[in-house]
């Protein structure tokens, strides 16, 4: 039962071959024996599991009308409330503190009829691609535990990778469902802007709304992400040909090898079905990656600063509060031709956004970002794209600690647009593609190189995205890919 879909769970207990105390008992004792060597789940659940799922099983005995998930288990992240429950972001000095109600998206699942197994393991204040914290520790990759599964949904989707569980929610400012799904090897869908409200989310930046995070799905097929997203906010379905843009590169570093075959691959796939497939040169991604980093560090971390204050911190979310003291003229103006002077390219781009800015430089962030966001709106009209697909990151899962991460760049685009997008599992690296990537002294290119090396085997996904509130044209789209890359001996089917 472990292995089956959510959607063939849902149908064997409406058709009575299985029972929901029966399905909750088989992801409990894979639960139990997974854990202990991936430490996804971090806050279970099971006893309340046991008592909703007997309860949906009463209530079918009954006759009454069952809910569009019932009995379906599933986790979520462990940012999101969930009542008498703490709620930290792996925040010790949040340890004590009992959430009074569920998160809204978590309630409206468990309306449904969806039984709730426990909370899953993220990256402390939510920042970074590996989900670790003092609190409860490093998760690590189903596939390879020298490996991370990601961040910061990164326990989300090592769970439902490892058949843990068969569905998970989790949030994503900057690639946090999709990242995690890419190197886990299952699918994600991160919605519109504002489609899915984050009430009963720890707030990471209270007050900023100029990048919107978002709850996202996470499953091992996309029709589980299309049935759960009905429940949470229903989209319509509307058919027609497809006109697709594609790129493998986003001019701010280059991807793996294997990632460019997935793209290349998943290109032919929907040009033989019938899309319109272009390449295409996205509009000056740096220019985006730039203003992304300066909004979200506009403050300097003064507001996550606080909410970490009495918490033992990471190295990770150390350093961003290093760099966050510094205003950001300095490290624009000194930091940034410093850097460059030393060949760390990449690091000097991120540094031009990182650091504390005035309210005047500040609103001179959000200008710009509008001038990108309507310059990539008149080229996507321009190309009359109902889609894109490109890569969601530029490696496979990353090691353990690695250092100035940037490649996130894939996906924090789509975050500072709005723009809905999703991850469909792919393929997995072959031997012979490990790395192309030539040597230097740039320390994200060298870092690049260091998680490509020995990955042969790792999962790898294709990112998938659309026009506002087009979240069907999405999930169209990653259907076409999984019914493709599902028939090759590659497709990352199962982590055990």
């Amino acid at each position: 039962m472990t292995s089956w879909t959510a959607s063939e769970i849902i149908e064997c207990i409406a058709d009575g071959s299985v029972s929901a105390c029966e399905v909750v008992e088989a992801h409990i004792r894979r639960i139990e024996e997974v854990n202990p060597r991936l430490n996804a789940m971090v806050v279970p659940l099971f006893d309340r599991a046991r008592r909703d799922a007997a309860a949906v099983d009463e209530a079918r005995a009954r006759g009454e009308k069952a809910g569009p998930l019932a009995g379906l288990p599933f986790t979520v992240k462990e940012s999101f409330d969930v009542e008498g429950t703490p709620t930290t972001m792996g925040l010790a000095s949040l340890a004590g503190h009992g959430a009074a109600a569920d998160a809204q998206c978590v309630a409206r699942l468990r309306q449904a009829g969806a039984v709730l197994l426990g909370k899953t393991n993220v990256s402390q204040l939510l920042m970074g691609n590996e989900s670790d914290n003092p609190l409860y520790g490093r998760s690590r990759n189903p596939w390879n535990p020298d490996r991370a599964p990601g961040g910061s949904s990164g326990g989300e989707a090592a769970l439902i990778a490892a058949g843990g569980s068969p569905m998970g929610l989790g949030s994503d400012i900057g690639g946090s469902v999709r990242l995690p799904a890419h190197a886990c090897g299952i699918h994600a869908i991160k919605p519109t802007s504002g489609r899915l409200s984050m009430a009963g989310h720890r707030p990471l930046y209270p007050g900023q709304e100029a990048i919107r995070a978002q709850p996202g799905l996470m499953a091992r097929s996309v029709d589980d992400l299309a049935r759960a997203l009905q429940c949470l906010s229903p989209t319509e379905h509307k058919p027609g040909a497809l006109r697709i843009g594609v790129y493998t590169h986003n001019g701010i570093i280059a991807v793996a090898p294997a990632l460019r075959r997935a793209v290349r691959e998943a290109a032919a796939v929907l040009a033989s079905s019938g899309a319109h497939v272009e390449e295409w040169t996205p509009p000056d991604m740096t220019e985006a990656w730039v203003v992304y980093l300066g909004i979200l560090m506009a403050d300097g971390s003064a507001a996550a600063r606080r909410i970490a204050r009495g918490s033992r911190l990471t190295p990770t979310v150390r350093k961003l509060f290093l760099c966050g003291r510094v205003p950001r003229g300095v490290l624009a103006g000194v930091a940034a031709p410093l850097l460059h002077a030393l060949g760390q390219h990449h690091v000097a781009e991120a540094t031009r956004g990182m650091g504390y800015v005035s309210a005047d430089e500040y609103w001179q962030l959000l200008e710009r970002r509008a001038a990108f966001c309507e310059h990539f709106a008149d080229e996507i009209d321009r190309h009359q794209f109902d889609a894109i697909i490109c890569p969601p990151d530029a490696v496979p899962a990353l090691r353990h600690d690695t250092r100035w991460y940037l490649a996130f760049s894939y996906a924090a685009i789509w975050n500072l647009l709005g723009m809905p997008a999703g991850v469909v599992a792919a393929t997995r690296v072959r031997p012979d593609e490990e790395s192309d990537r030539a040597p230097g002294m740039d320390v994200a290119e060298r870092e690049a190189q260091r998680c490509e090396r020995q990955s042969a085997g790792l999962p790898i996904g294709v990112q998938v995205v659309a026009r506002h509130w087009r979240e069907d044209v999405v999930l169209r789209v990653m259907r076409i890919l999984e019914d493709h890359f599902r028939k090759s001996p590659e497709y990352p089917r199962f982590a055990d």
